[in-house]
């Protein structure tokens, strides 16, 4: 099972940018990859998913904002985030599933919060 360590989170305007690094222990190149996010008193909800394949699908609400991509040469997930917005705060973990077998792993989180 990988470890999944996230990164680049912080405190940014409305409209601004941040990119979020997701970097595992092992190789990623057979698991499917996605970004989630959580405010207090809601349920995780999936922001953005990269195959292992690299085939992408967004949230509605984010899409033509962000960006998921992958370097399986680094073990590395990024999620690009523009334009955001307040409603976009939240603590975003990264989550990695095998893709034969199942086995499933999570980030520790880091906190986005979108605020002028």
């Amino acid at each position: 099972q990988v470890q999944l360590v996230e990164s680049g989170g912080g405190l940014v305007q409305p409209g601004g940018s941040l990119r979020l690094s997701c970097t595992a222990s092992a190789s990623i190149n057979f698991y499917d990859m996605g970004w989630f996010r959580q405010t207090p008193g809601k349920q995780r909800e999936l922001v953005a998913f990269i195959n292992s394949g690299s085939s992408t699908n967004y949230y509605d609400a984010v899409k033509g904002r962000f960006t998921i991509s992958r370097d399986n040469a680094k073990s590395t997930v990024y999620l690009q985030m523009n334009n955001l917005k307040p409603e976009d705060t939240a603590v975003y973990y990264c989550n990695g599933r095998n893709i034969y077998g199942g086995i499933e792993s999570w980030g520790q989180g880091t906190q986005v919060t979108v605020s002028s």
